[in-house]
């Protein structure tokens, strides 16, 4: 079986070691290795273990006859664009479980008119991964609060919004949902 794994640990930005931290139950960055080259058969189990420490499908880590790969052409390093040294592919982004989408339809703060944002959908009690990033926000009526999360304390959200000049906004939240990836048209 052909396996994407060291694909997507690259695309992720993550060491051997950091995937071997993240499985259920721990294992070590030379396992992760030997399943990424070949020199270890990949079983099911294994598969899922890895696609739950990368926080994707276990779809995503195996190469499928029906899905269309993007292959990458170039990287843009320090001495401008160069090709892979190896044949790299690009991950198509997926919903994962609980997730929302954002659509800009008026520039603000770092966002332009036309992108679309996904979103992880968090509880109360995950607030804190949150911090320091953009998010979402439900409000009474229908409405929402969007920005930067500069502190939470027991459900309640203290927000920086994106558009300059704007107040900070505190609410009681039952959810948030962290900006996870920008999708841009140019």
């Amino acid at each position: 079986m052909l396996t994407r794994i060291r694909e997507v640990r690259k695309a992720k930005g993550l060491t051997l070691h950091d995937v071997a931290v993240r499985c259920a139950p721990p294992t070590t960055a030379q396992t992760i290795g030997r399943l990424e080259t070949g020199t270890r058969t990949v079983s099911v189990g294994w598969l899922n273990r890895i696609a739950a420490a990368l926080e994707v499908e276990a779809a995503d880590l195996v190469t499928l006859p029906d899905r269309a790969d993007l292959p990458v052409a170039a990287i843009l390093g320090a001495d401008g664009p160069a090709a892979p040294r190896k044949p790299m592919t690009l991950l198509a982004p997926t919903p994962g479980g609980a997730m929302v989408g954002i659509i800009v339809d008026v520039a603000q703060g770092d966002y332009r008119a036309g992108d679309a944002l996904w979103a992880d959908k968090l509880a109360p009690e995950d607030f804190g991964r949150a911090l320091n990033r953009d998010v979402l926000a439900p409000r009474p009526v229908g409405r929402f609060a969007f920005g930067r999360l500069v502190a939470t304390d027991d459900g309640r959200v203290q927000i920086l919004p994106a558009t300059p000049g704007a107040r900070q906004v505190v609410i009681d939240a039952p959810w948030i949902a962290m900006v996870r990836q920008l999708v841009r048209s140019l």
